[in-house]
């Protein structure tokens, strides 16, 4: 009997003991990853958490806040401007978005095409892109599209007299739409990448098939490109609805001339470091996270309908 029992305890200590060789040890991960668990709090949710109270309350940096209720939210619904500005914005990211996509996709097949250099030609074309948001790019373009800048010097040699681009009301938020066309660089990369993931085996068959070069693209390299399309087309609405250093630069952080130039991160911005309603403008940051989170989510659904995955 008392063998019998020794082997029973024999049994349960290397059963207990083969559990804790299977169990891992968290305790080293844990450590390496505690300085960004402490950033995350500290410096995202705590501060997101601080907004979300803000906007329910009236401070303005000289008082404590106090309570308001839903009166900030009332205020955006009867804010003229505010609706101006996200007029604005919604003009930018609509026409903005699909002409750079559409660029850097064109861009991307020319040189998906094997040409001598690839390197330097991708480099030198994805170099706007890590400049376009930058205030020294900005203030670039305010000479390009001034009124004695390089675009009228161009207009002047075939007897045309330019307008001032970036101080008319009709043609300032397309100097900027402009711009952020031109840092196409990003996608370009991007959709390049997802160009060289696509099996030559397809263009061969349909090549065989008799199918030139346009119904190739359409039935064979946009269908797998989807994908890539659609992450470039998340991305890139993201990135819109956040621009601010392009408007607030060229227009000298007006949004003028006539606010045909205030997106709406600009009016935020004037909101909380011009007026100092920090109230009022947290409650216009998470507008403007639902409306990114809605568009985020409507692309999400609308996916289901055109992008196509080569399972």
């Amino acid at each position: 009997m008392s063998s019998l029992g020794e082997l029973r305890s024999m049994a349960r200590t290397r059963k207990a003991g083969s559990e804790d060789k299977s169990t891992p040890d968290n305790k080293a991960a844990y450590i390496f990853l505690a300085p960004w668990i402490l950033g995350l709090l500290v410096f995202t949710i705590g501060p997101m958490l601080a907004s979300l109270y803000l906007s329910f309350t009236d401070y303005n940096l000289l008082k404590a806040p106090v309570w308001s209720g839903f009166d900030n939210i009332e205020r955006m619904l009867n804010d003229a401007r505010l609706w101006n500005s996200l007029r604005v914005t919604f003009t930018y990211v609509v026409v903005s978005v699909p002409l750079q996509l559409a660029f850097a996709l064109v861009v991307a097949l020319v040189l998906d095409r094997g040409m001598r250099g690839l390197s330097f030609y991708r480099s030198i074309f994805y170099l706007p892109s890590l400049l376009g948001g930058s205030v020294a790019i900005a203030i670039l373009w305010r000479q390009v599209f001034g009124t004695d800048g390089l675009v009228n010097g161009f207009l002047s040699w075939f007897g045309i007299d330019g307008p001032g681009w970036i101080s008319h009301p009709d043609y300032a938020l397309g100097t900027i739409i402009i711009l952020h066309i031109w840092t196409f660089g990003s996608p370009m990369v991007i959709f390049l990448a997802g160009l060289r993931q696509i099996p030559d085996m397809y263009y061969e068959a349909a090549q065989v098939d008799g199918a030139g070069k346009i119904r190739r693209f359409f039935s064979i390299t946009f269908p797998l490109l989807t994908p890539i399309i659609f992450f470039n087309l998340v991305l890139q609405i993201i990135f819109a609805f956040q621009s601010f250093t392009q408007a607030y630069i060229v227009s000298g952080g007006t949004g003028g001339p006539s606010d045909s130039t205030m997106f709406f991160t600009l009016y935020l911005y004037k909101q909380a470091f011009n007026e100092l309603d920090m109230g009022y403008a947290s409650a216009m940051a998470w507008f403007l996270l639902l409306i990114i989170a809605g568009f985020t989510a409507f692309n999400f659904w609308l996916s289901r309908f055109w992008v196509f995955y080569d399972d």
